[in-house]
């Protein structure tokens, strides 16, 4: 087999799989991930691995391969990445979100940062190591799941649960978010690794009362009550909650023994970092849907809202105990979505090999652990003992707004930083 060139690959591999609509709006009803997985399981044959694509539901696909190491005695890592991109509204981008399209020096387009540029990193650096027969220090599985967007239903959530066995002997684990470039100053960059994610709590509220006519009086009105419960829940002041990676971040990115009540101060001086790390000292709960109704002179007897809820790890029971006492006896919940919060020590033989990858491609940096607001499908990898991290890495410019281009509009990633992330992967696979 010819040598392959993985630095040179990465941006068209990304470019191709931008192209593949494979949008998920979380009701099963899109195109699915099937010609995405079709893509990624030829690009991975063709370098003499035997992918399986594993569909969970009509188009709803996900690719699993594995790759022997140099010590199959170990614990093997997993490589993974979603295929499917959240929906856009074509007309309020710069360029198509699905061009691909390369301008001011960036890939445009839907899964450009989430996360089709990992997954074209990933397929760069080990189709160019297996042209070169380079094994891996030990076993890999490449992970490539339907569904993340949407929780995994379809996707990493089902294949823990109907398929653990492509998992077997797998002990730690790297995917979104995390290994992007933060410049502190002209002279300084921060790597910042996920070590840990909040918990996901995206519940349906229901307000039971009296129906009737809209002209009498009503003293038990479901819209008021659960207007009133959403006002509470909306409008509460979450105490602050320093968890262990928050302490960690504030300690080895600024030499800071961060304390509760400093806590807002000091985020509010991290500039385009305070929005991502403002989210991570405390619980959130945000209203996000309301329905109640169907006529203007009838008053309804039930009303109901969804409220998109967010739980440090640890502060899962407070985070429930409160939500409840705030929406009182009245208005009843139910999970529309839960999972759980994660958190791991940012320390050990995976954490060295991610802070020395990135030292060899960018000296004088440094790898931090961070917390992520949201959630990633190590949440499923976990139920099966798997410790992970966010590990994408990307040296970004100091002045685009990375955590923006998330689900956001005219999500691109520099040319630039493709390159350096297969640079970076590639050594990290060689020292892990």
């Amino acid at each position: 087999m010819t040598p392959l060139d993985g630095e040179d690959e990465v941006v068209g591999l990304c470019r191709d799989l931008i192209r593949i609509d494979s949008t998920n709006a979380g009701d099963n009803a899109g195109p699915g991930e099937r010609r995405a997985a079709e893509y990624v399981a030829e690009k991975l044959a063709e370098v003499g691995l035997e992918p399986r694509i594993l569909e969970s539901d009509t188009g709803r696909a996900n690719v699993i391969a594995r790759i022997e190491g140099a010590d199959s005695g170990r614990g093997a890592l997993v490589l993974h990445g979603h295929l499917d991109v959240v929906p856009f509204n074509a007309a309020d981008w710069t360029h198509h979100p699905m061009s691909g399209e390369i301008a001011d020096g960036c890939v445009w387009g839907r899964g450009a940062v989430d996360m089709k540029d990992m997954d074209a990193m990933i397929l760069a650096v080990v189709r160019q190591r297996l042209s070169q027969n380079r094994k891996p220090p030990r076993d890999v599985v490449l992970a490539f799941t339907a569904d993340e967007e949407a929780g995994g239903t379809y996707g990493a959530q089902w294949l823990v649960d109907r398929h653990p066995e492509v998992l077997e002997g797998c002990t730690e684990a790297i995917g979104e978010v995390g290994g992007f470039s933060v410049s502190i100053s002209d002279s300084r960059r921060l790597y910042l690794i996920e070590a840990a994610e909040k918990g996901i709590a995206w519940m349906k509220l229901t307000a039971t009362g009296r129906a009737g006519h809209g002209s009498m009086l009503n003293d038990e009105n479901a819209v008021t009550e659960l207007a009133e419960a959403i006002g509470r829940l909306g409008r509460y002041q979450w105490p602050v909650r320093l968890t262990p990676t928050v302490q960690s971040f504030f300690r080895e990115a600024f030499d800071i023994e961060l304390k509760a009540e400093d806590a807002e101060e000091a985020v509010a001086k991290l500039g385009p970092l305070a929005r991502m790390v403002g989210a991570t000292l405390r619980n959130t709960a945000n209203p996000t849907m309301l329905d109640a109704g169907y006529k203007a002179n009838v008053i309804p007897q039930t009303a109901t809202a969804h409220v998109d809820g967010r739980f440090l790890p640890g502060y899962e029971d407070e985070f429930f105990g409160t939500v409840d006492e705030l929406l009182g006896p009245n208005v009843t919940r139910e999970f529309v979505y839960h999972d759980v919060a994660l958190e791991t020590a940012f320390e050990g033989s995976l954490v060295k090999a991610m802070s020395d990858a990135l030292q060899a491609e960018d000296p004088g940096s440094k790898a931090v652990p961070y917390t992520l607001s949201g959630g990633t499908d190590l949440k499923a990898f976990s139920r099966l003992g798997i410790r992970g991290f966010g590990f994408a890495p990307l040296r970004l410019p100091a002045d685009l707004d990375f955590s923006g281009m998330f689900h956001g509009v005219d999500e691109r990633v520099p040319v630039d930083s493709l390159k350096f992330g297969f640079r970076v992967l590639d050594r990290f696979l060689d020292y892990c």
